[in-house]
């Protein structure tokens, strides 16, 4: 099935900037509430939201093999369950049906005024149930920072690092979309000099710069997907803002890793942007030494050359750039996350969620996280307002943008803001 969408030189009617993330090369999906509280499944060109629920009741989906009411729910998982062609089939028709040729819904009004929202217009929601997420830890610049800080400088990589994708199981409960704010966690912390621990809010709050990818019915109970197969399985990806207390997370991870540090919130971007789209983005990975195991080697080109930018923003203030990274960096790829992590028979079903872990590249600004960026506290981050920011405070905004660009086309994220509320008052 040809990828017709990505065709550079097609246009649009509608009107799209020049710097927009959304162009009609892109065509992401997610999920919006309309004015009229109407829940639909959607995609984006330009600063408009189109409603493919109404799209389908109106018959431009006529041809293609969908359930009568697929775009009319509140999740992508039905829609993701039905595997690539679809997608594909899909895509090419929403590129069609917006092309700037096309008269069919360029000139009915009476349509229009039902299919197409300004982008301010809507409200954004998690675009897919998501069943289960693992986190992992895929960068070896991250890897080898963090061991230079708790471990041995000259061993900071553990001896597995090079040889599996290392993940963790995280918690699906408190992943919400860009725009949601987020509370400072409560938590045990062990003061430096200190024997016992003391409970309270965290004092190391921090931003993990991550991108996720959304998963299709992979494979059955028992049956691995194999590294050749696995980004057929691979629906999407989105922006991830995986927050963590750095202070309870270094009491509590021994033996069993990640917990409460980890598990009060996590923050995407609310457009699910698709392998296909991403396609003329594909780049080597970085070298792979000792090889890995048969059943994770690879050929060909399997990462992708994703700008990441983080900011901080403020209350009543300016937004500092604290990190330029590139999805590139990372030394895993996701064909090899997705093999490892159904090695062992593990099922993975449509809406599960993989985040990639902290990308962090080889400069100092391309770090991946305020632990690293300010070395554990050591050097202050200057901010445009003056202030200085060892991890992040109360009210300040974390922004995480995101984007593919080469000489045709541009395709983006948008992006993920969340703010850092200050601790709920606990009354015991």
């Amino acid at each position: 099935m040809p990828n017709y969408a990505n065709d550079p030189s097609k246009k649009s009617w509608l009107e799209i900037k020049n710097e927009s993330d959304f162009p009609i090369q892109n065509i992401p999906f997610g999920v919006f509430i309309t004015k009229e509280d109407v829940i639909t499944i959607g995609t984006r060109i330009g600063d408009y939201a189109i409603d493919m629920g109404a799209l389908q009741q109106l018959g431009y989906f006529e041809g293609i093999d969908l359930t009568d009411d697929m775009f009319m729910q509140d999740t992508l998982n039905d829609f993701i369950s039905d595997g690539k062609k679809t997608w594909r089939l899909v895509r090419n028709r929403l590129s069609d049906i917006f092309l700037d040729s096309n008269p069919k819904l360029r000139d009915n009004d009476s349509h229009k005024n039902v299919v197409i929202f300004k982008i301010d217009d809507v409200e954004m929601l998690l675009p897919v149930q998501i069943g289960d997420y693992t986190d992992f830890y895929s960068s070896k610049e991250h890897a080898t920072n963090v061991g230079k800080m708790f471990r041995d400088p000259e061993n900071a990589l553990l001896p597995n690092w090079l040889h599996i994708p290392v993940g963790y199981h995280g918690r699906s409960s408190t992943i919400v979309p860009s725009g949601i704010p987020v509370h400072r966690p409560y938590g045990q912390t062990l003061p430096n000099g200190e024997t016992q621990p003391v409970f309270g809010p965290s004092r190391l709050v921090d931003f993990e710069l991550e991108m996720a990818f959304i998963t299709t019915d992979a494979n059955l109970m028992g049956e691995p997907v194999s590294v050749a197969e696995a980004e057929a399985s691979i629906f999407g990806m989105v922006l991830f803002n995986d927050w963590s207390a750095r202070d309870i997370q270094k009491w509590e991870y021994v033996p069993l890793g990640p917990f409460l540090a980890k598990n009060f919130a996590s923050s995407i971007s609310p457009w699910i942007v698709t392998l296909d789209a991403l396609e003329p983005f594909r780049c080597a990975s970085p070298e792979q030494s000792p090889k890995p195991l048969p059943y994770l080697q690879q050929t060909g080109s399997h990462a992708y050359d994703i700008n990441l930018q983080v900011a901080i923003h403020p209350e009543n203030s300016v937004e500092t750039i604290v990190s330029n990274s590139n999805f590139k960096y990372m030394y895993w790829t996701m064909s090899q996350q997705l093999a490892h992590h159904t090695i062992n028979g593990c099922r993975v079903n449509s809406g599960d969620m993989m985040g990639s872990g902290t990308i962090s590249g080889p400069t100092p600004d391309s770090f991946g996280s305020m632990l690293e960026l300010s070395w554990g506290g050591q050097n202050p981050i200057k901010m445009n307002d003056g202030s200085e920011r060892k991890f992040i405070n109360d009210n300040d905004t974390v922004i995480i943008r995101g984007y593919c660009k080469n000489n045709e086309v541009r395709i983006g994220f948008g992006e993920v803001s969340s703010k850092l509320l200050p601790a709920i008052e606990l009354k015991f």
